[in-house]
């Protein structure tokens, strides 16, 4: 037997079906957004009524990479795993349900699908099925619950996900976050591969506020005198900093200091020596929360 219990002015009471109770969003009620859309990140967010959200997330990196986070009004109380279906529209009786994945939801943490399940996610959206979670909920003595995610409204948001997607950077924080930049010699000239990366540097940069600071170090080689070489460095670092201006990074963000002749880190007896310690060393400051392990959390 099926039943709607309603909406009582702004609580949502979900549908229950043969026992097993049932969330999603009703045909007037499905809405799908953009809610980041960034060269470091692409975020596709759907309200599940009375229960919290859905949201498919990609981030900048030299892999292709989707997930899917399941994000509950109430935290997960328990350990579980718990089966992704997708169910057919109802404008097609008679074909069956078929399984995306079994996934396991720790204690105090959103759900997460990732990889191919989640890329399957997307594909059974867009044919007009709903991917469903199916499980039990501890908040309600362990009845089994079904949390829905709409088709409807879906395709033309996604073609804009697509296409945030298609301008992700193609390196993550870690790939810039330390580098060593050549100069030419007696120059404050960077060789041809140091501009393309410091290019990529100052995409970063602009893309991403919560680098704090990015610190230029610059070094020469000890040939010729200690002072012209000391002005030398300072010259380069400046440079470095004057790019990444010009680029558009606010000055406040970015220190230099030229070291001249100091902290070699290779011989100076040769010009592939000399040609190592002619350097710009450029090192990004961000502040990350601290990272938790979900193992160790649920068994809490």
């Amino acid at each position: 037997m099926k039943y709607w219990i309603g909406i009582l002015g702004s609580l949502f009471i979900p549908i229950s079906q043969a026992g097993v109770l049932e969330y999603g969003a009703s045909l007037d009620q499905s809405v799908w957004k953009m809610t980041t859309d960034t060269p470091l990140e692409c975020r596709l967010e759907h309200i599940i009524p009375g229960w919290g959200k859905g949201a498919f997330v990609s981030h900048a990196g030299k892999n292709t990479n989707m997930d899917f986070e399941l994000k509950p009004l109430r935290p997960q109380a328990r350990i579980q795993t718990v089966t992704v279906r997708s169910m057919p529209p109802s404008w097609r009786p008679g074909v069956a349900e078929s399984g995306i994945s079994r996934v396991k939801f720790y204690k105090q943490f959103d759900g997460l699908v990732n990889g191919q399940a989640a890329w399957t996610m997307l594909d059974e959206l867009e044919c007009g099925y709903t991917p469903s979670f199916l499980f039990r909920d501890w908040y309600h003595q362990n009845q089994p619950i079904t949390v829905s995610v709409s088709a409807v409204g879906f395709r033309n948001t996604y073609q804009n996900f697509l296409g945030c997607m298609q301008a992700l950077l193609p390196y993550t924080f870690e790939d810039i976050a330390f580098t060593i930049l050549n100069y030419e010699k007696n120059s404050d000239e960077l060789t041809p591969y140091s501009k393309r990366r410091l290019a990529m540097i100052s995409d970063y940069l602009k893309a991403d506020p919560q680098i704090d600071l990015a610190l230029i170090d610059a070094y020469s080689d000890s040939a010729g005198s200690k002072w012209p070489n000391q002005q030398l460095s300072e010259k380069r670092a400046e440079s470095v900093k004057k790019f990444f201006t010009d680029m558009g990074v606010d000055e406040k963000r970015v220190k230099v200091e030229g070291h001249g002749e100091k902290q070699h880190v290779a011989t100076n007896e040769t010009e592939r020596g000399r040609e190592v310690n002619r350097r710009v060393v450029i090192s990004m400051q961000r502040w990350t929360p601290p990272a938790f392990n979900m193992e160790k959390m649920a068994s809490r």
